[in-house]
């Protein structure tokens, strides 16, 4: 599971800004949104008849396999690095 998200932003004109977000305290910040979209995915997965053991594992999976990613999104003169450590 993520620990850190990094976010840096640079901008041609201005001095970059970093910014650093544990995921733990947003997790349980955002708790009850999270229960909300499990329950949601769960409806949605029994609608469209798609196993709901494997999809919640295939999630997991994915969000198990952040750790070390890194996206960089470049637009004009500003350029965004999120790093999930």
């Amino acid at each position: 599971m993520p620990q850190l998200v990094t976010v840096k932003v640079n901008r041609a004109d201005r001095r970059p800004i970093h910014v650093w977000v544990p995921v733990l305290p947003v997790t349980l910040a955002l708790l009850p949104v999270v229960v909300l979209v499990v329950v949601a995915a769960i409806v949605a997965c029994v609608m469209f008849r798609i196993g709901v053991v494997r999809a919640l594992g295939a999630a997991w999976r994915v969000i198990s396999a952040l750790p070390g990613a890194r996206f960089d999104i470049e637009h004009c003169r500003t350029a965004v690095l999120v790093a999930i450590q």
